[in-house]
């Protein structure tokens, strides 16, 4: 059987569930999808916040065949294939090539899609949940419209949840089973914004409530389902570096409550030496001379947490963490060094009392 978030997947874009900010009236995409007339795009964002379905949806409006690939097993030799059949009967309106994860294509194999590209045979429409700016040929970016997908409000996902509860219920006509209101919402936030998980676990909740005796699904149905969030973490993706940010953001912000919740992130995707390295960084970069002595307190905690490991060097990070950010700021540290780099890069064939002048000057100019 297939899953329930393909059985209820949307097909109009009225149905879709989130990603206001694209298929709104008078947005963008939804015009060039009504118009029929679909461009090259990419469509960057996590998993579960419909771009497949809304290059589903761009394909049948614009009454193209539609070829989708992923791009973890395709090769050129697939791309070449929907080529050759460019011109058949079926296709005389075109074809669009819907490639899953670009990102794990080759520039060689990026290149491949170059000609078909260029001369309009076929429509590309990519997704990735990656940044395509880092990850997808400067030559496809250049013939192509990006769109970001965002993470799926909670109240949006409970509709959908009330749509695939029901979908769930007429396959099973005979079976009475409820599913409360507080259930749907606490699988609507373990989701963290994929609907495709949220609904997922309602599958497997649905299935669990059938072997029950009250037929039911309860916030404690869902517990024993999934005890633990769909956190998002990929060490070497973006999220991963938008975590980090965020982190040294809060600790700048002296909101140490907000530190430790992106902390406990940056742990439960195990990543000591990134934030070993990162609190080291906020010592001197944002404490800095407001407090010297921090740079030796976090150098020490850094040294217990490497030696202690994990789960034990969640301690020591926590007190670095409280120290930096209940501590006071300074970011003078950060402004000698980026004026050092320019006096250097301006003056490197004067002599040393020109280039110290000249840092003497810069750095009271910036104070």
């Amino acid at each position: 059987m297939r899953p329930l978030a393909d059985r209820i997947r949307p097909s109009c874009l009225d149905e879709v569930i989130g990603q206001k900010h694209l298929i709104s009236e008078g947005k963008v995409l939804r015009t060039l999808i009504e118009s029929g007339n679909i461009p090259n795009m990419i469509f960057y964002g996590p998993s579960g916040t419909g771009k497949t379905t809304i290059a589903r949806i761009a394909s049948k409006n614009a009454n193209k065949e539609l070829y989708c690939l992923n791009a973890t097993t395709a090769s050129v030799s697939d791309i070449k294939s929907i080529a050759a059949n460019i011109n058949k009967i079926g296709n005389t309106n075109g074809v669009i090539l819907y490639l899953d994860e670009i990102q794990n294509f080759n520039k060689k194999q990026q290149q491949s899609l170059l000609e078909y590209i260029e001369n309009g045979s076929i429509t590309l429409i990519a997704s990735t949940t990656e940044n395509p700016y880092f990850y997808v040929y400067n030559a496809i970016l250049s013939r192509s419209s990006v769109f970001e997908f965002k993470p799926v409000e909670a109240s949006e996902i409970k509709s959908a949840l009330v749509r695939g509860f029901d979908c769930l219920k007429s396959e099973y006509p005979g079976l009475e089973i409820e599913a409360d209101d507080d259930a749907l919402y606490a699988i609507s936030q373990l989701a963290f914004g994929d609907v495709r998980k949220s609904l997922n676990i309602l599958e497997v909740c649905f299935m669990t409530a059938i072997g029950n005796n009250n037929r039911r699904i309860t916030t404690d149905t869902v517990s024993n389902v999934s005890d633990r969030p769909a956190m998002r973490y990929d060490r070497d993706g973006d999220s991963h570096y938008d975590v980090l940010s965020a982190f040294q953001k809060s600790i700048r912000g002296s909101d140490e409550n907000a530190a430790l919740h992106y902390l406990a992130r940056l742990i439960v995707g195990g990543d000591l030496i990134s934030i070993c390295r990162r609190l080291m960084v906020i010592a001197s970069e944002d404490i800095g001379l407001a407090f010297p002595n921090a740079a030796a307190i976090v150098k020490a905690c850094v040294d217990s947490a490497l030696q202690l490991g994990f789960p034990e060097a969640r301690i020591p990070l926590a007190q670095a963490v409280i120290l930096l950010a209940t501590a006071p700021k300074s970011n003078l540290l950060w402004f000698v060094g980026l004026i050092v780099l320019k006096v250097n890069i301006q003056v490197w064939k004067l002599r040393p009392m020109t280039m110290l002048f000249m840092l003497y000057h810069n750095l009271h100019s910036a104070m």
